[in-house]
């Protein structure tokens, strides 16, 4: 039998197909540069930092069953990912990310996530058939939770009691996907992970730096939130304890496809590792950092 896992990342798993250009890009642009495939989506993103910390996650999502999602699930497992509890979707194809990079970071994505989407609530099985829990017995443990999901099945964990116990930690996957986030911002046992403009967004308000974005979401009844700024400050909040901010180390940037989903798993990581909210704000910016500079190349 397989090992329980110590956090379940539950969202996208697809191929991300990553171009990447060294100079400045402009609309129309044809230019030379590097084009990759790689395991990715947000829910792997985290599960792959959490692998890299010593945990041991699994993945709740949708793979085709096709040729490339068969070769996706042999790549999550080569990596320490289970994909055991995965819903494999017939007749569907397996999701793809692709994203254009130039040196000033993204400049264009398209996200193909329709067999995650379709799936809608199969993806949860597992956590009310007994496999990893029931309505009696929830899972107690962390849970990392992505905007890629749709807005209904988002609204639905934030009624379900499967998700009660959980240590849950939420990110958007995008600006244009925060508001699908509206039902989780006020659940008690829920951290959000945030850009500025993402906090703009759920905050309904226009904050000028991330430690009053962190202010203006508390306000509207988050509990725990972390906001990033790119190369700014970011900042840590949460109800009845303020907000604490840090600046990320200077780096150059080498790629930024995954750097937020990388920074949330190495907070999580550091938190379960017993440092206080300071020093896991200040590891989760280094571990970004090293994401975004390219040292970090696994």
């Amino acid at each position: 039998m397989a090992e329980r896992p110590d956090i379940l990342s539950i969202g996208a798993v697809l191929w991300d197909i990553i171009a990447r250009t060294p100079r400045a890009m402009e609309r129309g642009a044809d230019m030379p540069g590097r084009i990759v495939r790689l395991p990715g989506g947000v829910a792997l993103n985290i599960a792959m930092t959490a692998a890299r910390f010593g945990l041991r996650p699994a993945v709740l999502t949708a793979i085709g069953r096709d040729p490339e999602g068969d070769e996706l699930v042999a790549a999550c497992e080569g990596l320490g990912i289970g994909c055991a509890h995965a819903w494999r979707a017939a007749g569907q194809p397996t999701d793809r990310y692709l994203a254009i990079e130039d040196p000033g970071g993204l400049v264009a994505a398209v996200a193909d996530a329709h067999t995650l989407e379709g799936a809608g609530e199969a993806i949860l099985l597992p956590l009310s058939d007994g496999r990893l829990g029931s309505q009696d017995r929830p899972w107690r443990g962390p849970i990392a939770l992505d905007g890629n999901l749709t807005a209904g099945l988002l609204a639905t964990i934030a009624a379900s009691p499967l998700f009660r116990a959980a240590d849950l930690r939420v990110a958007p996957a995008s600006p244009g996907k925060a508001l699908r986030l509206a039902p989780i911002l006020p659940m008690a046992n829920a951290m959000l992970y945030v850009n500025l403009a993402e906090a703009a967004l759920l905050a309904d308000a226009q904050p000028a730096d991330a430690p009053e974005a962190a202010e203006a979401l508390l306000a509207r009844g988050a509990q725990r939130v972390l906001v990033t700024d790119g190369a700014r400050e970011a900042a840590d909040g949460c109800a009845g304890r303020g907000v604490i901010s840090a600046r990320p180390p200077a780096v150059s940037i080498a790629r930024v496809t995954g750097a937020g989903d990388t920074l949330m798993a190495a907070h999580l990581a550091a938190e379960r590792a017993g440092r206080d909210r300071a020093e896991a704000l200040s590891a989760a910016l280094a571990a970004a950092a090293r994401y975004v500079s390219g040292e970090d190349c696994t």
